[in-house]
């Protein structure tokens, strides 16, 4: 099986948020921004294993900042960690206003997946290049935060 660069899997989605994604309070719904970082991580895992994936995993998601309506979130995912058949996506999240240009970071989340065949059973996952010293970081974290969640079983 052919290894692979993480950049190979990167997937950007843009959506812009409007009323029906507001919770009580008028911003957007925590939910709805879960919503999309799964769909954001599994893209990016799919294309890296050219594969079905299920989420396996959400590490955390801290909302540093609330999402307003009208306001293009914008979310950035890439494979960080392989195992045998698991893989764990970062997903960047940020909030634009689209008329001053003003981007603020908003969160970001680990997610993890496994790869399945065409049965639905855990297939093997390419394992990743490492191309930069911030990839080899990324990875060292990414082991780590494997190694606690294995921890907790």
């Amino acid at each position: 099986m052919d290894k692979k660069t993480s950049r190979a899997s990167r997937v950007t989605i843009a959506q812009l948020m409007h009323p029906e994604h507001a919770n009580p309070l008028g911003n957007v719904h925590g939910g709805w921004i879960m919503k999309l970082v799964d769909e954001a991580g599994a893209l990016a895992c799919m294309r890296h294993a050219k594969k079905r994936v299920v989420t396996v995993a959400v590490d955390s998601m801290t909302f540093r900042e609330p999402i307003k309506i009208g306001y293009l979130v914008t979310l950035h995912a890439e494979v960080t960690y392989t195992g045998r058949t698991s893989m764990e996506a970062e997903v960047q999240v940020t909030a634009e206003q689209p008329v001053t240009g003003e981007c603020t970071h908003t969160n970001t989340a680990y997610v993890v997946y496994v790869a399945l065949d065409d049965d639905g059973r855990p297939a093997p996952v390419p394992q990743l290049i490492l191309e930069t010293e911030e990839d080899m970081q990324r990875m060292e974290a990414a082991k780590k935060r494997q190694a606690y969640r294995v921890s907790q079983k």
